[in-house]
């Protein structure tokens, strides 16, 4: 039998089918969101669907090696063979940028080998590893990357003011002390994209969330009024542009009995 990737995660992670969660180290819960491992289901399809969640991750793919996934601005499907075991660092929205010390925006929409940015990370991290090994490996490697970042303390307080369904570009940049092109800049540095890309897809997490947590049909004119959508409409059109689906044809697709394939190590990022 094939050995599981859960069996060494710590006591208390969150589980799911073929996926854990935990939270890192106290030294790393700044800028990183949580640790995770997932093993690709057998009888998965060819391709999992990532939804845009302002988050970009280090993993580590058994046979593949060690890439960053930027933020995405849409859906996407990747490939996941059956079997195959991902273990991986999520970075909190707004933080890649930072501890990468490299401009998100020019890893927006992609998957880029670890080799191609820093060449020692990557050599200590071989496609051979077992996964509980990959995993202190990474966390050696993110620790590292933590301790030289470059911290954008005012990229910290917009990711906050951002999540406010009410918040105006304008106002968030007068409270941080910045103008609205300086804010802009520093967002795309350190978030991957724009501020008000980001508002809009923190807003698209907190409508996933409700659909996740839903038992039944959501009441999506509700919702609608208090993420800060305009109306119904919007929310269906934004849901459409971020996910490929409708808020209810998503939320079938996410639950773990539904026929559709589920979401990406890369993208399923219950955290937010």
């Amino acid at each position: 039998m094939r050995p599981s990737p859960l069996s060494w995660v710590p006591p208390g992670a969150w589980l799911a089918p073929g996926y854990a969660e935990w939270q890192p180290p106290a030294a790393l819960r700044g800028p990183v969101a949580c640790l995770w491992a997932s093993l690709v289901p057998d009888g998965a399809g060819p391709a999992r669907l990532v939804l845009p969640d302002a988050c970009s991750d280090l993993i580590w793919e058994a046979g593949v090696g060690p890439y960053l996934a930027g933020p995405d601005t849409g859906p996407a499907r990747t490939p996941a063979r059956p079997g195959t075991v991902f273990v991986g660092v999520r970075f909190r929205p707004a933080a890649g940028g930072q501890v990468l010390g490299l401009p998100l925006s020019e890893f927006r929409d992609q998957r880029v080998p670890l080799a191609d940015l820093f060449v020692g990370a990557a050599a200590a991290l071989p496609a051979d590893l077992g996964s509980a090994r990959a995993a202190a490996r990474l966390l050696d490697v993110t620790g590292r990357l933590i301790a030289d970042r470059r911290p954008d303390p005012a990229m910290d307080a917009a990711v906050s003011l951002l999540r406010e369904p009410a918040a105006r570009m304008r106002d968030v940049a007068a409270r941080l002390e910045l103008s609205e092109r300086q804010l802009r800049r520093r967002s795309h540095a350190a978030a991957g994209y724009g501020p008000k890309t980001l508002q809009r897809v923190l807003r698209f997490q907190r409508l996933v969330r409700l659909l996740d947590a839903a038992d039944g049909p959501v009441d999506l004119a509700g919702a609608a009024a208090r993420f800060g959508y305009a109306d119904q409409a919007h929310l269906t059109r934004d849901c459409g542009a971020l996910s490929g689906l409708t808020p209810t044809a998503l939320a079938q697709a996410r639950r773990p009995s539904a026929p559709a394939a589920p979401a990406d190590p890369a993208g399923d990022r219950r955290e937010r």
